[in-house]
């Protein structure tokens, strides 16, 4: 149904004159006639009777105002619901037990009153396509992975490196340490059946393979963590890397170790893209919150691939 012409119609039944109407609507009094002609045509009725006095509704004319009224009221909803500053900021993350998803609660601990849509997508580059078609306002990456660069409309800032830490069952042979080296951990088996070939974390532990000489397997089907924690638990061969803010829980028989990685440490690098020209009010805001709370780490006894240095 023509808006335009419900629009004219709840004028002129409000004013109950086409004259009237045709000020209040910026138009001509012949183009509010034409409306209701168009509208009364695709009813098949007569909404008003001209009168002396102007124009009085009809009994369906009646009928029809209080639905008019709601359409207009949905039409304005709609245009609410998509305008910056009055829909929600959307932002991807990773996963819901992430660091991402984290600085987002901290985020909304502290700005209560904005409204979120927290999303969460696979890769880069479905991120960047999300972004800059307006379908979500940000994205938490690790960016410059090679032939990955950003567009030129998107922009990026380093929000956040996380450490790794090692994660073992309680009969793994470095369950007992209070930390370990890079160096320790090779010949270790390093299991991730999260790692997809072409993502940019899977740049980011291929390099890690390649400087350490370590054994990162991404073998067998990926459970979720649930499952790889079970896994972790009951084999001793097996060790993984765990982000040290990824939050984790499991039964109390699991044992499982969190093990600090030293000598260097390696960080993953989060990052928090966005377009350019996104003008939501809220997204200046969370960028402000991440700016605040960024934490730091020694630049010199920390480790992440030469693509992601500054």
């Amino acid at each position: 149904m023509d808006l335009d012409t419900v629009r004219t119609f709840v004028a002129v039944a409000d004013t109950g004159q086409f004259q009237e109407a045709a000020v209040e609507l910026a138009v001509t009094q012949q183009a509010v006639s034409k409306r209701i002609a168009a509208l009364e045509r695709s009813l098949g009725v007569r909404l008003f009777i001209r009168t002396a006095r102007g124009a009085d509704l009809t009994i369906d004319g009646q009928a029809f105002l209080p639905h008019a009224r709601e359409l207009l009221r949905v039409a304005e909803r709609a245009v609410a619901s998509v305008h910056p500053g009055s829909r929600p900021l959307r932002v991807d993350v990773l996963a819901s037990r992430g660091a991402q998803a984290g600085l987002m609660r901290a985020f909304h601990r502290a700005h209560p009153e904005i409204d979120l849509d927290v999303v969460m997508l696979f890769e880069i580059e479905t991120a960047i396509a999300n972004i800059r078609s307006g379908a979500i306002d940000a994205s938490f990456r690790a960016v410059g992975a090679p032939g990955r660069p950003l567009p030129e409309d998107i922009e990026s800032v380093r929000v956040l490196d996380e450490p790794l830490q090692l994660l073992t069952g309680p009969a793994h042979a470095l369950a007992g340490a209070r930390s370990v080296t890079l160096a320790q951990l090779a010949g270790h088996r390093i299991w991730m059946p999260g790692i997809v070939p072409g993502t940019e974390w899977a740049a980011y532990y291929d390099d890690l393979v390649a400087e350490f000489g370590l054994t990162i397997e991404a073998t067998g089907p990926n459970f979720g963590s649930d499952a790889l924690l079970d896994t972790i638990a009951d084999t001793p061969a097996l060790a993984t890397f765990m982000g040290e803010h990824t939050r984790l829980v499991w039964p109390a028989g699991h044992g499982l170790r969190r093990i600090p990685v030293t000598d260097p440490t390696p960080v993953y690098p989060h990052s928090l893209i966005w377009r350019r020209d996104n003008p939501h009010p809220a997204l200046t805001a969370l960028r402000d919150h991440l700016r605040a709370v960024q934490p730091g780490h020694p630049a010199d006894d920390t480790w992440t691939p030469a693509w992601t240095r500054r």
